[in-house]
């Protein structure tokens, strides 16, 4: 099985520095090209699951093209997605905003899917996607440190309301290095797949270890990978796993 984690960037295409300053205007201008280039690369990698990050659900600035519909079509996979601020946030009813969430592709039978919400920080999304044998979970934590303990603490429960093992990818925003996550991964049994600690951000000049494909026993990992490609302001993580 092979999973594919991708913050994506609402497909702006921030390939380096000078980009972000450049290519600003993609903000709040609509642009398609790069999302074919994206929508290509990803297809190439051949993966039975995609979580994607920072999509754009048709907003005037992806020209109204749902970005998590337009690579699904493109891989012939199932979509399911949703904006990542709460029901109740300001953020679900101001323009560009409220279409900015993370989404799953997946090619295979999903047995089930839930959309959790922490309570605590900005971006409050998790997607559960219940497979035959396993779980996995799709989450974009807080940029403040207080928050992303609180919202560690609430994934830890959800992990231990799950009978099957777990795998949990996501742009955990780790700034303050992986030792965030010792605690998390201590009472949770999970280990990061990621061995080498290979970083994924900047994708220009890569220093941070942000992005986190994590897994619990009964899940081998056979081989992990972050490829080389500056499709966003993230490297994509790819990985293969088996179930024991």
């Amino acid at each position: 099985m092979r999973l594919m984690l991708y913050n994506i960037c609402y497909g702006l295409g921030f390939d380096n520095q000078s980009s972000l300053v450049s290519k600003s205007p993609r903000y709040l201008l609509g642009y398609k090209r790069h999302l074919d280039t994206l929508a290509s690369y990803i297809k190439s990698t051949s993966p039975h699951i995609v979580g994607l990050v920072e999509v754009d659900m048709g907003s005037h600035r992806s020209a109204q093209i749902n970005q998590a519909e337009y690579i699904a079509d493109a891989l012939g996979h199932y979509s399911i997605y949703a904006c990542k601020y709460s029901k109740k946030s300001i953020h679900n009813y101001l323009p560009i905003l409220r279409k900015q969430g993370n989404a799953f592709l997946a090619a295979e039978s999903v047995h089930g899917e839930r959309f959790h919400y922490f309570d605590h920080g900005v971006k409050r999304l998790i997607i559960e996607l219940e497979m035959q044998d396993y779980a996995i979970f799709l989450v974009h934590l807080s940029l403040q440190a207080l928050h992303r303990r609180l919202q560690l603490r609430f994934l830890q429960e959800l992990i231990e309301k799950t009978h099957k093992p777990v795998i949990v990818a996501g742009d955990l925003n780790t700034f303050k290095g992986t030792r965030e996550l010792t605690h998390f991964l201590h009472v949770t049994g999970m280990q990061s797949a990621n061995t080498k600690n290979l970083k994924s951000f900047p994708s220009w000049q890569p220093r941070r270890e942000l992005d986190f494909i994590l897994y619990q026993d009964g899940i081998n990992i056979n081989h992990f990978e972050i490829p080389d490609v500056r499709y966003s302001d993230h490297l994509p993580l790819i990985c293969d796993f088996s179930l024991r």
